[in-house]
C-alpha cells in the first residue's frame, strides 16, 4: 500500500515537472537567426496588403491570437497566445514575424506549408497596420529571379526515398543550389501534409527526403508532391509534380457525400432537421408575442 502511494506521488511528480519545464521552454524567447531576423519584405505595406493579409489571418489566426487590439486571444492555451498588436510583438522585426509564422514552435503551427511566402508577408502587412509608429524597410530583392530556379524531383524505389534537385539556370548552364532550405509535402483535402523535416541542398543541390509508403493517392496511386525551396538570393520557389507513390484509393469525393463542410443541399439530413425546427420554434416564438400583444391591444381598448 505504501509503495503504490510512493510510486503514485513520484509519477506525479514526473508528470507536474514535465508539464512546468514544457510551459517553460515554451515562454522561453525565440531563437531566431540574424540572418532570419533582418529579412525584409520585397512587398511594400499599404492599406491594400493588409486588407489581404487580413483574410489569411482571420483563416488561420483569430482561433488562438483573437483580432488585434482586442484582447481576445484564447487564454485556456499554455503559453497563452499573445495579442498581435501589443507592443511584445511589434517590438520584433519584420524578419522576425515572418519567421515565427513560417517556422512555428509548440502550439504555434507552421504554416510554411500553408501559406506561400507572398501570403505569409501580407500577414506581417496586417499585423504591422497596429503599430503607428512603424516604418517600413522594404527589401531590395527581385522576385523575379525565383523564376531562374528549376526543380526536379526523383524517386529511389529500393530506399524508398525521393530526391530534390533544385538549380538555377543562367548563363545557358545549370548550377546547383547548394545550401538551401527545402521542405517536402503532399496536398490533402484540407492543407499539405508536412513528409520529413526541412532539409538543406548539398553541393550538388541535392535534398534527400524518406518518402512514407502508406499515404492513400487517388485510384492510380498518384499523389501531387510540393518541394518548397527557400534562398536567401532567390527567395520562395514551389514546385508541384504529380508522383504514383501512394496507394492506389477509388474513393468518392469528399464533397460527393452528405458531410458537415459541403454546401446546403448535401449536408446532413439531421443538421436540416435541426435547423428546420429552430428557425420553426424562432418563427412560432415571434407569432406567439405578436399574437398575445394583439390580444393585450385589443382588451385595452
Amino acid at each position: 500500500m505504501h509503495k503504490t502511494i510512493f510510486y503514485s506521488k513520484i509519477t506525479w511528480t514526473i508528470f507536474i515537472t514535465v508539464l512546468y519545464l514544457s510551459g517553460f521552454a515554451q515562454n522561453q524567447p525565440w531563437n531566431i537567426p540574424p540572418e532570419k531576423s533582418a529579412r525584409k519584405s520585397h512587398i511594400r505595406f499599404t492599406p491594400a496588403t493588409a486588407k489581404q493579409g487580413q483574410d489569411f489571418f482571420m483563416k488561420n489566426c483569430t482561433s488562438c491570437h483573437g483580432i488585434p487590439g482586442k484582447n481576445n486571444n484564447l487564454k485556456s492555451l499554455k503559453p497563452i497566445p499573445p495579442d498581435l498588436a501589443s507592443p511584445g510583438t511589434q517590438k520584433h522585426t519584420d524578419g522576425d514575424l515572418f519567421y515565427i509564422i513560417t517556422v512555428g514552435r509548440g502550439v504555434m503551427p507552421s504554416f510554411a506549408s500553408v501559406l506561400s511566402e507572398e501570403q505569409r508577408w501580407l500577414v506581417v502587412s496586417y499585423i504591422r497596420s497596429f503599430d503607428k509608429a512603424y516604418k517600413q524597410q522594404v527589401s531590395r530583392f527581385d522576385p523575379n529571379k525565383a523564376k531562374l530556379v528549376h526543380v526536379e524531383m526523383e524517386y529511389d524505389s529500393l530506399a524508398r526515398k525521393l530526391v530534390a534537385v533544385i538549380y538555377v539556370g543562367k548563363d545557358n548552364r545549370n548550377v546547383p543550389l547548394g545550401n538551401s532550405e527545402v521542405g517536402l509535402s503532399v496536398k490533402r483535402y484540407f492543407g499539405n501534409y508536412q513528409v520529413g523535416s526541412v532539409s538543406k541542398t548539398n553541393e550538388r543541390g541535392e535534398a534527400v527526403f524518406d518518402f512514407p509508403t502508406n499515404l492513400p493517392g487517388d485510384k492510380d496511386g498518384n499523389v501531387q508532391v510540393v518541394v518548397t525551396v527557400n534562398d536567401g538570393t532567390y527567395g520562395e520557389i514551389q514546385s508541384v509534380r504529380k508522383l504514383r507513390l501512394g496507394i492506389p484509393t477509388d474513393r468518392p469525393a469528399l464533397t460527393s457525400q452528405r458531410s458537415m463542410w459541403n454546401v446546403v443541399t448535401k449536408a446532413p439530413v439531421w443538421l436540416l432537421l435541426v435547423y428546420t425546427f429552430c428557425v420553426l420554434v424562432v418563427l412560432g416564438s415571434f407569432g406567439y408575442i405578436f399574437f398575445n400583444l394583439y390580444k393585450i391591444r385589443k382588451i385595452t381598448n
